[in-house]
């Protein structure tokens, strides 16, 4: 079941990022190492009461004159009426209602999506009310008056912006088709693998209108199982300006990944791997899913005995984050490797969803700790009582020790190395917790 996205749009410097990191909380620390797009703080997850949803800060815009605001405002806005459940439109009490302001909120009332205007920087109630009332005049309902910087008025903001959170369909929650999201870069070829994918198989069941994001999913029947390919290929606007395009493709990724079981990252093989391509694979692992990396047009590329073997370096090298991932290279316009696609992914969505029994496991990091020992800090050593599997999709254990201080980073991978080596686990991450009990 994916999270409802909210999206925020406003001006710059109307105090998006202030809310942002305040809707996010403590998450945002927790997720700023992880390689990829988080750095960017693109997206967070959120909550409120028992309500979860994807917050996505759309960008902001920095005019040059007044033709650029316009243009930048509406590919803002356009990104956050594709790709959200809710809109947040924050505008600024101090600098007042702008013409720009009335000009998104225009295109957001076209949009038929729910729309929540808040007004920021409201930091006495008493003292700026009566310039609040003004921003009625937008024609999108109700300002809600907060302070981002005071964290005032944001319980009232959240009731609201959740109550048109979508209801979920009963057939939605009974959805147990693999659900497979083809993401990447701009014209790397997702549309031409999808279409290989559904024309190769001639079983084409339906195209369905995708849930709340306008998405086009497409039902492939493939040896009498059905899959959903999450097609985030043409829904990108066309933009001028770079930084936006990749935001875009970022945050349509961000969307799909939500969805999806297995996550297909595209690769273009002529231009290599790229910061953007690991922006894109940081979400999917972020979030964790199952993860095959498809290097595509790989028939374009002149090949000698060693061209595999470097391209497969340079992408484990770039995505050093994700060793895991199964690496595969085809090419849409050809169809080299593409049926190979469906087996990998029922591999990868096993292995995401395998389940180890507490003794097995025990037995094999019992063994892994007499190969080598634990680390020690001035003479205490790290012990490991028992370890136990409690989730899947990803894979999550968590281990019980003496003393969490003790149990450093490189051990937690050594332990995974050695749990990868006796169970595979191929194309899936793998979430340790580390729990501490006293004795034993």
């Amino acid at each position: 079941m994916s999270k409802p996205v909210v999206a925020v749009v406003g001006r710059p410097n109307v105090g998006k990022s202030t809310l942002f990191n305040v809707l996010a909380g403590e998450r945002i620390s927790i997720v700023k190492d992880t390689p990829g797009v988080t750095r960017d703080r693109i997206y967070a997850d959120a909550s409120w009461l028992d309500k979860e949803f994807t917050l996505i800060d759309t960008g902001g815009i920095e005019p040059d004159s007044n033709d650029i605001i316009l243009s930048q405002m509406r590919e803002q806005a356009q990104i956050a009426i594709d790709t959200a459940d809710v809109i947040l439109f924050l505008t600024d009490v101090r600098q007042g209602l702008l013409d720009t302001d009335a000009k998104v909120a225009d295109m957001l009332r076209r949009a038929k999506k729910p729309v929540v205007l808040v007004v920021n920087k409201v930091d006495s109630f008493e003292k700026f009310m009566p310039d609040v009332y003004e921003f009625y005049n937008l024609g999108i309902g109700e300002p809600f008056a907060i302070s981002a910087a005071s964290m005032l008025g944001l319980g009232d903001m959240l009731d609201e912006i959740v109550k048109h959170f979508p209801a979920q369909k009963q057939d939605e929650e009974e959805d147990t088709r693999t659900k497979v999201a083809v993401i990447g870069k701009p014209n790397v070829g997702k549309s031409s693998l999808v279409n290989r994918l559904t024309g190769e198989n001639r079983v084409i069941v339906s195209d369905i209108a995708g849930t709340t994001r306008d998405a086009v999913d497409t039902a492939v029947v493939w040896q009498d199982q059905e899959y959903v390919f999450i097609d985030t290929a043409g829904l990108r606007r066309k933009s001028k300006v770079r930084e936006d395009l990749e935001r875009y493709s970022v945050i349509r990724a961000v969307t799909a990944v939500e969805r999806a079981d297995v996550v297909l990252i595209l690769i273009d093989a002529e231009e290599g791997v790229t910061e953007q391509d690991a922006k894109i694979a940081g979400i999917a692992h972020d979030k964790g899913k199952g993860i095959i990396i498809a290097v595509n047009k790989w028939d374009a590329v002149e090949k000698d005995d060693k061209t595999m073997y470097r391209h497969s370096e340079r992408i484990r090298q770039v995505l050093s984050f994700m060793p895991y991932a199964e690496l595969m290279f085809i090419s849409a316009k050809t169809g080299q490797r593409v049926d190979r696609i469906f087996s990998t992914i029922d591999m990868v969505l096993e292995n995401n969803s395998m389940r180890i029994a507490t003794g097995v496991l025990n037995e094999i990091v019992t063994e892994a700790v007499a190969m080598q020992q634990p680390p020690s800090d001035r003479g205490k050593r790290l012990k490991i009582y028992y370890v136990t599997q409690v989730a899947v999709k990803p894979p999550t254990f968590v281990v019980f020790v003496n003393d969490k201080k003790l149990m450093h980073f490189s051990y937690t991978r050594y332990l995974e190395n050695r749990i990868r080596d006796a169970f595979g686990f191929r194309g899936t991450s793998l979430k340790f917790i580390i729990r501490e009990r006293k004795g034993g």
